[in-house]
């Protein structure tokens, strides 16, 4: 489990981004899968979920999760959320509730987690390069300042994730994130002909565009072997027909 040093001097809360190791999954999913959507066994993936959990505190509630789909939704988990037996279809969670563990599954995508100190509410949100692009950032943001946060007060975490020199990309993909701002020409490199892009740094500049200067980036790069997290495209370079999902996770104590 890794850390964030700004989120861990924050004593209200725990988080941790979790990489592969410590589970019970086998094969191609060793062994701390965490993803329900996987086609991992469900009762081994049920059984990672209640290692974390453990990890993180053995009496909370049931670790919160949604059914992300690269999107810009969120969710906001008040004391009058009626939970579903089917997960939710969103990018990000946002609560005040105390003992209740909210979490992302990442396997390249950035897991980025918030926390307001002064009026104590956490956001957990899966930034992809789809969800950066369509703005959840923002939108989370801008949720948790009309509930009373403070751009001064809020701690935002980068995990783990795939860094640029392994992020190729099409040029499709360039003309994209050009067309919707020419500045955006920074965020990626041309190195033999190949176009390599910065998702960490993207997600930074748009933090710092809405004046979020308390930042964290934990420098993981989640595609390569040595540092054991699972990577959807490493796992698309070794031909697997399926990969594990890291799992980050944020809660008030």
């Amino acid at each position: 489990m890794f850390t964030s040093k700004k989120l861990s001097k924050q004593k209200k809360i725990t988080h941790g981004f979790f990489n592969r190791h410590g589970g019970k999954s086998s094969g191609i999913y060793k062994s701390l899968n965490c993803g329900p959507g996987s086609n991992d066994k469900k009762n081994k993936v049920k059984k990672n979920l209640e290692i974390v959990k453990n990890k993180i505190y053995k009496n909370a509630k049931k670790i919160f999760l949604v059914h992300q789909i690269h999107s810009n939704k969120f969710i906001y988990v008040d004391e009058n959320f009626k939970y579903q037996k089917k997960r939710i279809k969103a990018d990000a969670i946002i609560t005040k509730q105390k003992k209740l563990p909210i979490a992302i599954l990442t396997a390249d995508c950035i897991p980025l987690l918030l926390y307001d100190k002064k009026i104590n509410m956490i956001a957990a949100v899966h930034a992809g390069w789809k969800g950066a692009y369509k703005g959840i950032i923002k939108k989370v943001i801008n949720f948790m300042l009309k509930k009373g946060c403070s751009k001064n007060h809020i701690i935002a975490a980068i995990g783990p994730c795939i860094k640029q020199n392994n992020y190729d990309v099409k040029n499709d993909f360039l003309e994209k994130f050009l067309k919707k701002d020419k500045k955006n020409k920074i965020f990626f490199k041309i190195k033999k002909n190949t176009i390599y892009f910065d998702l960490p740094r993207f997600v930074i500049s748009v933090l710092r565009s809405i004046k979020i200067t308390k930042i964290d980036s934990i420098n993981i790069d989640t595609f390569d072997k040595k540092n054991n997290f699972f990577s959807a495209r490493r796992s698309l370079h070794l031909n697997h027909d399926d990969y594990g999902r890291n799992i980050s996770l944020i809660m008030i104590n």
